[in-house]
């Protein structure tokens, strides 16, 4: 992403609707180098920063106050929900305990969400996690490690509460 059209970005997207203009934002976010597939629909107070990159398959909603934060890559496959106030971040730090401060060294790891998964609301994606496809993360879990295709999780941090007969 390029951070000063995405900063540009931050600005304009605030004044267009919340549910609407969906083609004027995914074209925005293509100028900010996203790769954004076809029929994305990406709420206006939606907020996007960062330098990495991002790609977006299609048929994909991104609900109310998503926050995503990019160092690295994030990758959202098609037909993928995120409901509203979900994280994703790629950044974090290697613990310093002997440091002044205990946030050392900053890290990034991709975040992957394959085909059909469900982010439902408040959920949390840390960095380096894998959603399976047509996965369910339940609403306020916090995801700390791969989620298997087709089954839901929940809690902190999300565990497997069911699986999905396909």
């Amino acid at each position: 992403m390029k951070p000063v059209i995405n900063y540009i970005n931050s600005l304009l997207f605030p004044l267009l609707p919340e549910t609407s203009c969906f083609a004027l934002k995914r074209g925005l976010l293509r100028l900010a180098g996203a790769k954004i597939g076809k029929n994305v629909r990406i709420c206006s107070s939606v907020h996007i920063m960062g330098c990495g990159e991002l790609v977006i398959g299609d048929d994909v909603w991104i609900g109310h106050e998503v926050f995503i934060s990019t160092t690295s890559r994030i990758e959202i496959g098609s037909y993928v929900d995120i409901a509203p106030m979900v994280y994703l971040g790629t950044g974090t730090h290697r613990i310093d305990a002997d440091g002044l401060h205990s946030a050392g060294e900053g890290i990034s790891r991709n975040i992957k969400i394959e085909d059909g998964a469900w982010l439902c609301v408040r959920s949390t994606l840390l960095p380096g996690v894998v959603i399976g496809k047509n996965s369910v993360v339940a609403a306020g879990a916090v995801v700390t490690k791969d989620v298997f295709p087709y089954c839901c999780v929940a809690g902190i941090p999300a565990n497997v509460i069911k699986i999905y007969d396909k």
